[in-house]
């Protein structure tokens, strides 16, 4: 008999939804600040998923919990040891750890027939999971959260990508700090510095400290060499400030034979749109010269006029003349597209300081010539990438000159400081082997090696703000990076930071988040992470997979890490031989359905894709460690949302369907697994740029697998339809009581939808054939529609008016004829909705009143004369979340009492409606409210116990 495990039966998922949501705001410390990378799946998630795996159901231990309640206090006391693990407070928090790895051992252990003792120290721990657990293994390790989160729970974690920048950050991550852990710094000052003396260097602390000391060599030997590059400001008042960023706007010339100015191209003036500290550029236009030019003076307060790009083109200042996209790439791909210098943002003594562009500042930035430049091609056509159509066709083209001497100074530093490190720790006394850190060393060059590595990623984050692409935000007066999603778009007006101060940009920012993680890193197991592809990496050995597989053609993994390799390369390439040893990053066998490499070709992208990921998954199911499930992690809606919007042009793209869940879902089956449990498990911030205004997935699906018994039987379409009709409206309802949010809803029941369909060897049609996963599909988001349908029932008749009037009309003003008729057969009228509020009635008219309706805004306490029907409690709960957040939403919730849950569950089907319909701003609102719901009867519940306190 198979032992199920939690991941199986029970996890604590709203514990794990918090923790996975509020860890994409933590900054210090986290390991994504120490390199970026695309789809990173959440700590939290990874570290609940992996116990999840492991650990046993006291529901398939019956000797041990004989009866439901024993069962059901042994899974509340493991879901309070995953809700303790899954704080980001406890990453490091030994006695956490302690309980999570004991849990670990004894399931591990009792697979092995060996029962383990009551109380287990922490070496008898170790030493149990070193003997029973099975290895960790992460096919795609990608960012390395997964084989990082295994470490930390004690187990032998190994990490593999085809991606060498994927494999180094993993490197980073889990296999070099053990290597050096509790070592103390080897740099020259740790002699005299009583703080480095007395310090009780634990983990990767000391490697922490030498980057630092190592890292402010190279700021201070790189400012002595290209310091004249970074001018200061001269200030109106007399004296100098130093310079924060340069704001500069590309130009081109404009095609009015009669006007010929170089026309600026931007979206917007402003410089600061905060608010109280409002500032902007003004353009200038002297006619006086031919053509005219234009320059800059800064304003305070007011509104800047918009600017001079939107989505259907551009227009120039100086004579109004319409300009097409095509012309303006034309002339870029013709070289003839520059930049002119905007303003100068500079540090001031009561904060940022906005100054014109000068000439000198002009001049100082021309004088830089660079020496080496990345000479290696963009991809013609790539995800992503527009660049190319305005003649930014290598990677040396998203940089300027200034930017391109300073990454390579960098560069060069790198490998000077990595000669004073190796000097250093030999006389600090570390033996002098000569084995190097690529080939397993622990000796001085091993440990030049890891500080250099670290200093080569800090270059890679200085990259990141220094180029052509990097934002100003107006908002937070910062720079932003240019991967703020995950592609590289074309924009008008960018950010040239001073790598010599302080902020976004700086070479001391870019260490300082290098090293921040590091801090954090206490874990002292070995682990691994090899540059390998899935097929070959799986076939070393048995193992506990957990894998997040690549989202079909939605995210262009080795063409955006190209960005980085070119620069890791040539700071540390000759550290890496191996893992650098190709001009840019390995594409041929990347498990990506792009058809710009096969000749356009989409059916031989998608024959490749399904190909690799049906073999994958075959190594998996003769990989995978015959005791426990395997986890998948897929979230390929949210993604696939792939909004190619740039600031240049209307054709952008937003294409959703389900051809990466159906080639997923079919590899796995096809494969011979089965799905055993699903999770919605949200890992996304709401603030990132493609989610901000649309409905975007932000859940990952976590599919636990086991392999189908080889005995598993058939079914018909007639009989799997029967089965889905009982079972997934059960999980429907558990998945609407808050675990998952409405936009999330028809991907988070397929896996239950899913497991009953890969529970049979196959599902056949009427004529005998196979039933095709788009099928089942399609019967599961039925089964959802019917699901909804049939609790209409179950609503008041002003509500099932209402929601069957939205059908039809949304808040189109409709005739009253039609109106009178529905509210007979609803039995309401048509003047009791109008005094509730629900409707307005006007010249032989009706119309809906929604959420946005002055009807719904402002204070509100439901009277004692009339009920509140769910419609209206719905939107009010909306309007108020949408125009005060979760207290003000709360507020209302209180005083709805149980109607609230009502509300939420009427505002799911809304939802879904109004995404059919294609009406996305109330979309967004139904679905913003139930994604909080949880927060906001939380806040309601404590303002119904103190009810004075918050004016109820």
């Amino acid at each position: 008999m198979t032992t199920k495990k939690l991941i199986e039966t029970s996890l604590p998922l709203e514990a794990i939804n918090i923790a996975s949501a509020r860890e994409k705001t933590i900054v210090h410390g986290h390991p994504s600040t120490l390199h970026i990378w695309f789809a990173r799946r959440p700590l939290a998630a990874c570290r609940a998923v992996l116990f999840g795996q492991l650990v046993d159901d006291p529901g398939s231990l019956p000797d041990e919990f004989p009866s439901e309640e024993d069962v059901r206090e042994e899974r509340e006391r493991l879901a309070n040891i995953i809700t303790d693990l899954v704080q980001w407070e406890n990453i490091n928090n030994e006695a956490v750890l302690h309980k999570a790895r004991t849990e670990i051992a004894r399931s591990v252990a009792r697979n092995h027939g060996v029962k383990l003792p009551a109380a287990l120290n922490a070496t008898q721990v170790a030493d149990a999971l070193r003997q029973y657990a099975p290895p960790v293994l992460d096919p795609f390790c990608g960012g390395g959260s997964i084989p990082l989160e295994a470490q930390r729970l004690g187990l032998e974690a190994h990490g593999s990508d085809l991606n060498p920048v994927a494999v180094l950050i993993t490197k980073a991550l889990i296999e070099i700090p053990p290597r050096f852990a509790n070592h103390p710094p080897v740099h020259p000052a740790r002699a005299s510095d009583q703080r480095t003396i007395t310090h009780d260097w634990r983990g990767a602390q000391g490697l922490a400290e030498d980057v630092r000391y190592y890292g402010a060599w190279m700021r201070d030997e790189a400012q002595k060499r290209i310091g004249h590059l970074y001018p200061k400001a001269k200030l109106p008042g007399g004296g100098e400030a130093t310079v924060i960023a340069w704001l500069w706007v590309r130009t081109v010339k404009c095609p009015n034979p009669a006007c010929g100015a170089m026309m600026p191209l931007t979206s917007k003036w402003w410089l600061s749109s905060k608010k109280g500290k409002e500032v902007w550029a003004e353009p200038q236009i002297d006619h006086s010269q031919q053509p005219p030019r234009i320059s800059f003076v800064i304003r305070n307060g007011g509104t800047p006029p918009i600017g001079t790009v939107n989505r259907k083109g551009a227009v120039c200042i100086v004579c109004n003349t319409p300009v097409s996209f095509d012309y303006i790439r034309a002339e870029g791909r013709a070289g003839r597209m520059s930049a002119q210098l905007e303003a100068v943002v500079a540090d001031g003594k009561g904060g940022r300081v906005y100054l014109p562009p000068s000439d000198d500042q002009v001049a100082e930035s021309q004088q830089a010539q660079p020496n080496y430049a990345p000479d290696t091609d963009l991809p013609e056509q790539a995800l992503g990438f527009r660049v190319q159509l305005y003649g930014m066709t290598k990677h040396r083209d998203l940089f300027t000159p200034r930017q391109l001497v300073a990454l390579t100074t960098f560069s060069d530093l790198v490998t000077e400081a990595r000669a004073q490190v190796l000097r250093d720790a030999v006389a600090a006394g570390m033996h002098t082997g000569e084995v190097s850190l690529d080939d397993g060393g622990n000796g001085a060059v091993a440990y030049a090696d890891a500080v250099a590595t670290y200093l080569g990623i800090a270059n890679d984050r200085v990259a990141m703000s220094i180029n052509s692409l990097a934002r100003w935000n107006s908002v937070g007066a910062k720079i932003q990076h240019c991967f703020g999603r995950q592609a590289l778009p074309m924009i008008w007006d960018y950010a040239d930071a001073n790598v010599f101060f302080t902020s976004t940009g700086s070479w001391e920012a870019a260490i300082e988040m290098t090293i921040n993680p590091l801090h954090e890193i206490s874990q002292l197991q070995p682990a691994y992470s090899n540059q390998l592809d899935a097929a070959s990496a799986l076939a070393l050995k048995t193992s506990l997979i957990s894998t997040d597989p690549p989202y079909y053609d939605n995210i262009g993994y080795a063409d955006l890490s190209d960005f980085f390799y070119v620069w890791l390369r040539k700071s540390i390439g000759s550290i890496y031989p191996r893992l650098f040893s190709t001009v840019l990053v390995p594409k041929k066998q990347e498990l990506v359905a792009t058809p710009y490499r096969f000749e356009g070709n989409r059916e031989k992208a998608r024959e490749f894709f399904e190909k690799g990921l049906a073999q994958g998954f075959t190594q998996m199911r003769s990989t995978q460690a015959a005791s426990y499930p395997m986890a998948v992690y897929y979230a390929f809606k949210q993604t696939e949302i792939e909004d190619e919007e740039e600031d240049d042009d209307d054709d952008a793209t937003t294409a959703i369907s389900s051809t990466g869940w159906e080639t997923m879902l079919d590899g796995l089956l096809r494969a011979g697994f089965q799905v055993t449990g699903t999770w919605p498990i949200r890992t996304e911030m709401k603030t990132r740029q493609v989610a901000m205004g649309a409905n975007a997935l932000a859940s990952s699906i976590v599919l636990a697998c086991r392999p189908r018994p080889e005995n598993a039987p058939m079914s018909t379409r007639k009989d799997f339809l029967r089965v889905l009709r009982q079972e997934l409206p059960a999980e429907l309802k558990v998945l609407t009581s808050g675990r998952v949010a409405p936009v999330d809803l028809a991907q988070a029941a397929i896996g239950p939808g899913m497991a009953v369909y890969s529970r049979y060897s196959r599902v056949l049609e009427p004529d005998g054939s196979a039933m095709s996963i788009r099928t089942a599909l399609q019967q599961i988001n039925e089964v959802i529609q019917t699901y909804f349908a049939e609790r209409e029932g179950e609503l008041d008749s002003d509500t099932q008016f209402c929601l069957t009037w939205y059908k039809q009309y949304g808040t189109v003003a409709s005739p009253y004829g039609v109106a009178e008729t529905l509210s007979k057969a609803k039995n309401v009228s048509i003047e009791a909705l109008v005094r509730a509020g629900l409707l307005k009635s006007a010249g032989g008219k009706v119309q809906l009143y929604l959420a946005s309706a002055d009807v719904y805004k402002g204070e509100w306490q439901p009277g004692e004369q009339r009920l509140v029907s769910i419609w209206e409690a719905t939107h009010r709960l909306v309007a108020a979340h949408s125009s005060g957040g979760n207290q003000a939403a709360a507020l209302v919730a209180m005083r709805l009492g149980a109607v609230g849950e009502q509300a939420r569950d009427l505002a799911y089907q809304l939802y879904v409606i109004a995404n059919d319909k294609g009406w996305a701003q109330e979309a967004l609102g139904y679905n913003s409210m139930v994604a909080e719901w949880p927060a906001i009867r939380e806040a309601a519940n404590k303002m119904a116990s103190q009810p004075t306190l918050f004016g109820a």
